[in-house]
């Protein structure tokens, strides 16, 4: 009696999941199985079958999390946080160099990135901290400085690998999350000064040479055309070429030629444009707004603070990945390894990406939910 009770709570809730916003995530990843087979030559087994199998396996991840009580994820928030950091000090010591960045531990069947799983319990740990500190707190010294070591834990290991991407990526998701939670402006005025300030002398020391060698190609791409700007000149050509409708399912001759480095994976909108043209773009890059929206509309439906900030968290780090790697390819922002979600080959972007999409359907499944408050409140 109690098991078919409790597969009929499974099944309605099933029912009650928002499908439409399934439906967009699977149109995105199979938009990638489609661009990272043409990048490849039309070669299955080079990337685009591999893409085929982890969206569909994700796909139950996704829905196991999302069945999965938010209260569960409030009360995991912190162990998750504290998980993720065991993680990132592991890469330290047992992680594995490629290209010259130390940034993936090998399991054996697969690598993974620990920094990609921070992504998540940075948020789950950001939402927590918010639900539970008083109001009067959000702009208090006491508040920020919480927040702040919440966020600078990940970003001083993440650095040191060093991926300045996903650094740049995890600490303006945390800023983010700070803004949504309420705080006064002063307090974001004054942090904008700060930062005016900071900025400038990280860049000048705190980055590595070819980190610094990025911007620069970045504000002049015509430096050095052949070395630093070379992926920021050919992505350009190759999107150029397109024009408005694009040469035609694997027809580009950028791609055939092997002119952008990286085309299935961090540069693969560069395919879309040359071969769908300016209207293939902008397909794409409608998906994503209409996903994003979507998004957004979830977490006003709910009524609790966790589980706001956790959905508005992760779909301002899904919008950050969107935004810098169009950018970066576009030539609008500097080249930092920043993979386009869902499209780009990758398999823990693609699982982090889907736990973060089952988070999110999560708190909308179980909208109404009552959260304990902190010690606190």
């Amino acid at each position: 009696m109690f098991y078919d009770q409790s597969f009929g709570q499974t099944v309605s809730k099933l029912y009650e999941i928002n499908w439409l916003l399934v439906t967009f995530i699977y149109l995105l990843g199979m938009i990638g199985v489609a661009m990272i087979y043409a990048a490849t030559d039309g070669v299955w087994m080079n990337g685009a079958i591999q893409h085929f199998l982890r969206m569909i396996l994700s796909g139950g991840l996704l829905i196991g999390i999302a069945l999965i009580d938010v209260k569960v994820w409030y009360n995991l928030s912190y162990a998750i946080y504290g998980f993720a950091l065991i993680l990132l000090c592991l890469v330290d010591f047992f992680g594995i160099r490629v290209n010259g960045s130390m940034r993936w531990l090998d399991l054996g069947f697969m690598r993974l990135q620990p920094s990609e799983f921070m992504k998540l319990a940075l948020v789950l740990a950001m939402a927590r901290y918010y639900h539970d500190l008083p109001a009067w707190r959000v702009s208090k010294v006491s508040g920020v400085l919480g927040a702040i070591i919440i966020i600078g834990l990940p970003v001083q290991f993440i650095l040191r690998q060093p991926d300045l991407g996903t650094t740049l990526l995890v600490a303006a998701t945390g800023m983010a999350v700070i803004f949504l939670a309420g705080i006064n402006w002063r307090v974001i005025t004054f942090a904008g000064i700060s930062a005016l300030i900071f900025v400038p002398l990280f860049i000048r020391f705190g980055l590595k040479e070819y980190q610094r060698s990025r911007i620069l190609t970045f504000l002049d791409p015509s430096r050095d055309p052949t070395g630093a700007s070379y992926h920021i000149t050919q992505s350009k050509i190759a999107l150029g070429s397109g024009g408005v409708s694009g040469k035609g399912f694997m027809n580009g001759t950028q791609r055939q030629l092997e002119w952008v480095p990286e085309n299935r994976t961090d540069f693969i909108f560069t395919v879309i444009g040359e071969e769908f043209g300016l209207v293939g773009g902008f397909i794409t890059m409608g998906i994503y707004a209409a996903l994003i929206g979507l998004c957004i509309w979830l977490a006003l439906q709910c009524k609790n603070l966790f589980s706001q900030l956790l959905i508005l968290g992760l779909t301002t780090t899904f919008a950050l990945y969107i935004f810098i790697n169009l950018g970066m390819v576009m030539g609008l922002l500097p080249v930092v390894g920043v993979p386009l979600p869902l499209i780009s080959y990758g398999g823990t972007v693609i699982l982090t990406v889907m736990a973060g999409f089952g988070l999110i359907l999560a708190c909308h499944l179980h909208r109404n939910s009552e959260l304990p408050r902190g010690s606190g409140r």
